[in-house]
């Protein structure tokens, strides 16, 4: 890059002695009959550039105000902005190869920016920047440099677009290559122009050439994907706060997203921001075992209903634009919502759909109309008797909580009901006990509503938080710890809406805290290939702690998708109560990888996850499976015999 930014600088200078070329002096002899010309072309462009753009705006403006939207505090968004918009950096990390491209091509617009005022005022002889000048010298060699990244990145973008074409894409629009041709022809005629004597045939034809394709490219931009040129540093500065969070509902009418009426200004602001890149279908679990859902057609189904219908429209969401079977496939893992380069916020938009369908009773699914009715009469997702909890807490001796001991340990309906989830609550009781953390559990417990939250039922969730919560509140909860990172999620992020803000972690946050306090093998170690819950890592950004204690007892190894890009085990949304799947089992295509690694182990930090994976073993784990723990297991299976005591 430095030899080519000499070698530009160079050029200038040879330039200059040729009494500079147009690019470098403007074309200040245009004829009246030129300018007037540019005049009508830049007035016609920008024209039809600000109909579209103002289109959009109104149908924006026209959308109800989003009720949970709080500007501040700004310090997070101005970073986020920063960091994502400016610098790229999402886009870098997530893809480098093509993100490097995009961002080229970003920062080389905004390095062309006042190079392209410049040259349309030099028509009128308005020209401010000139290669006499110190500073002119050097800005003109300088956007050189960047045209030539520009126009390399470009090219391969195309290449990769209309060649290359990976299958998450989708229908590749002609408008795209047409844009693509323009920044491209925008690039060459820029450096072309450099090399030309003024007055030239040749810097002339170069001059019009450049400004014809900057006059074509300006209404192109809001008619295609390439309006998140406008809209996504926008989009990504007034984002939502935190990660796939739900909003509440605003009074007795909303009911969700049901009809046109329903959908709020960001959420119009981030489908009219979609880029088309397919980021979040690449990394949907959903997509990539042969379901309908799709989360990029679900942003831009909304976008087409908008552009159909108009802001405040009693038309249903759901339906020409939205399919219902594709809303009810996704597990709300967070990976679109994580990918997305330009602030789409997908979860908030799939829920609220369903909640559109489910609050109005729209949606009708037996195994959903049967986890709604195991709520309501029995307290829990599984549909258990109350009395198998309790039953299971005498059993095992599990102390129960009177305000006095550190933590109040929730079992959830998988720690209470399941095999499996209770292996692992006695497995985490027994390494609090060898590290001297004192614990209880409370005498009653109901689901957290997590399914039902993420399905849409909110009478359901708020049944049986509300109990919960003045369960908690009775027996004077401090601190609490969970198995379940559904359940943590639920109670320290969801229940807020109910007044409820209790402080509670997962498992495995508090065992790496008290690490040193357990032991660690030194001898012999099996490998043990850790799969990343969606709702500890992308959720929780919890993805140190988990391996930290599972690598106390053996050597940790990661599954190619591991953490940010972890794969869903298919059991969150709702999934695991909702019958037999279309297409590949989620939870199938998750194993498979992970029998993959050679690892003994697989390795969980979820209930949900562990008995997806326990179902999939018997289909991909061959004829000698892996092991299967937590790695509250995992460190169980390290301590010394426990001698026989009372809790």
């Amino acid at each position: 890059m430095r030899f080519l930014f000499l070698s530009f600088l160079r050029a200038s200078a040879f330039n200059k002695q040729k009494q500079h070329a147009t690019f470098v002096s403007g074309m200040t002899d245009a004829s009246w009959v030129e300018r007037a010309a540019v005049a009508a072309l830049m007035a016609s462009s920008l024209a039809i550039t600000w109909r579209r753009v103002s289109a959009v705006v109104e149908t924006i403006r026209g959308s109800r105000q989003t009720p949970d939207f709080e500007i501040a505090p700004l310090g997070p968004r101005i970073r986020r902005f920063l960091w994502d918009v400016v610098l790229q950096g999402k886009v870098i990390r997530e893809r480098p190869l093509a993100g490097l491209a995009h961002a080229f091509v970003f920062w080389g617009f905004c390095a062309f920016a006042l190079v392209t005022v410049n040259h349309i005022a030099s028509a009128f002889g308005g020209r401010f920047l000139s290669p006499s000048g110190a500073f002119g010298h050097f800005y003109f060699g300088f956007v050189a440099v960047w045209a030539v990244l520009v126009a390399v990145s470009i090219a391969g973008l195309f290449v990769r677009r209309f060649l290359v074409r990976p299958k998450w894409l989708g229908k590749v629009s002609p408008e795209s290559g047409v844009i693509a041709g323009l920044i491209f022809v925008l690039m060459v005629t820029y450096l072309s122009g450099l090399w030309f004597a003024e007055g030239s045939v040749s810097e002339r034809l170069s001059w019009w050439l450049h400004t014809l394709a900057l006059f074509a490219f300006l209404p192109l931009i809001p008619h295609t994907k390439h309006l998140h040129l406008a809209l996504s540093p926008v989009t990504v500065f007034l984002k939502r706060a935190g990660f796939s969070r739900i909003p509440p509902l605003s009074g007795d009418e909303d009911f969700g997203l049901d009809t046109g009426k329903d959908v709020t200004r960001i959420d119009a602001l981030q489908a009219f921001s979609c880029v088309e890149c397919g980021r979040c279908s690449e990394h949907c679990p959903a997509y990539n075992t042969g379901k309908t859902l799709n989360p990029k057609e679900i942003i831009l189904g909304l976008r087409d209903y908008l552009k159909q219908h108009g802001p405040g429209a009693e038309a249903p969401l759901v339906g020409a634009h939205i399919s219902e079977e594709a809303l009810f496939q996704c597990t709300t893992c967070g990976a679109c919502e994580f990918q997305c380069p330009v602030g789409i916020q997908h979860l908030p938009m799939i829920v609220g759909l369903r909640r559109g369908a489910v609050n109005t009773g729209k949606w009708e699914d037996d195994f959903g109309t049967k986890l709604f009715l195991n709520l309501e009469r029995n307290g829990n997702a599984l549909g258990f008797a109350p009395s198998d909890r309790q039953k299971f807490i005498e059993k095992a001796a599990l102390p129960i909580y009177d305000a006095t001991q550190e933590y109040c340990l929730w079992l959830g309906c998988m720690g209470s009901y399941d095999p499996q989830g209770r292996e692992i609550v006695l497995a985490l009781a027994r390494v609090l006990r060898h590290a001297g953390v004192t614990f209880g559990v409370l005498r009653k417990e109901k689901c957290t509503g997590d399914p039902a939250r993420r399905l849409g039922n909110d009478l359901a969730v708020a049944n049986v938080a509300e109990a919960n919560i003045e369960t908690l509140r009775a027996a004077g909860v401090g601190k609490m710890v969970s198995i379940c990172p559904h359940c943590v999620r639920t109670i320290g992020e969801d229940w807020r809406e109910y007044g409820a803000a209790f402080q509670i972690e997962h498992h495995s946050e508090l065992l790496a805290r008290i690490g040193e306090r357990l032991p660690q093998s030194t001898g012999a170690r099996e490998n043990v290939v850790f799969h990343d819950p969606c709702y500890l890592g992308r959720y929780r950004n919890i993805y140190d702690e988990p391996r930290a204690v599972a690598g106390r007892t053996a050597d940790v190894v990661n599954p190619g998708r591991s953490r940010e890009r972890s794969f869903c085990c298919g059991a969150g949304g709702g999934q695991m109560f909702l019958g037999e799947e279309k297409g590949k089992r989620v939870n199938l295509e998750r194993v498979e990888e992970l029998v993959a690694t050679g690892a003994q182990t697989i390795g969980t930090a979820c209930p949900f996850c562990q008995t997806m994976f326990r179902d999939a073993l018997g289909a991909a784990g061959g004829a000698a499976p892996p092991k299967l723990l937590d790695i509250a297991q995992l460190m169980a299976a390290a301590l010394p015999e426990e001698p026989a005591q009372t809790a």
